[in-house]
C-alpha cells in the first residue's frame, strides 16, 4: 500500500485536529480520540497525531496515483485552517 507521511512542525497540532475533523465530518467517516484522528476518504485514509510540537499526518491509499491526490486535499485543507501559522509540509514517501 502506497504511504506518505510529513511531520509538521507546530505548536497548535490538536486544535488543526480539531478543525480539520469538523470541516470533513459532513463528507467523510471521521474518528477523533483525544489527540488523535482517522478520517477515511473513498480513495484512502488520513491518520494525525498531535503533541507539544508538531502533528504527523500519515496517508495510506491503495493505489499509487491517489497518493499525491490525497496529499495535495490535505495539505490545502490544513494551510487554510491554519490561519496566519505558516505551516511546512513536506512528505515523505
Amino acid at each position: 500500500m502506497p504511504l506518505s507521511r510529513a511531520e509538521i512542525a507546530t505548536p497548535s497540532g490538536e486544535r488543526l485536529i480539531n478543525r480539520l475533523c469538523k470541516h470533513w465530518a459532513n463528507e467523510f467517516e471521521v474518528e477523533r480520540v483525544e489527540q488523535k484522528a482517522k478520517i477515511t476518504f473513498a480513495s484512502g485514509t488520513c491518520l494525525m497525531r498531535a503533541d507539544d510540537e508538531a502533528l504527523t499526518v500519515a496517508i495510506e491509499t491503495l493505489e499509487e496515483g491517489h497518493l499525491d491526490e490525497l496529499e495535495g486535499v490535505v495539505e490545502r485543507q490544513l494551510v487554510g485552517i491554519a490561519g496566519d501559522e505558516a505551516l511546512v509540509i513536506i512528505w515523505e514517501n
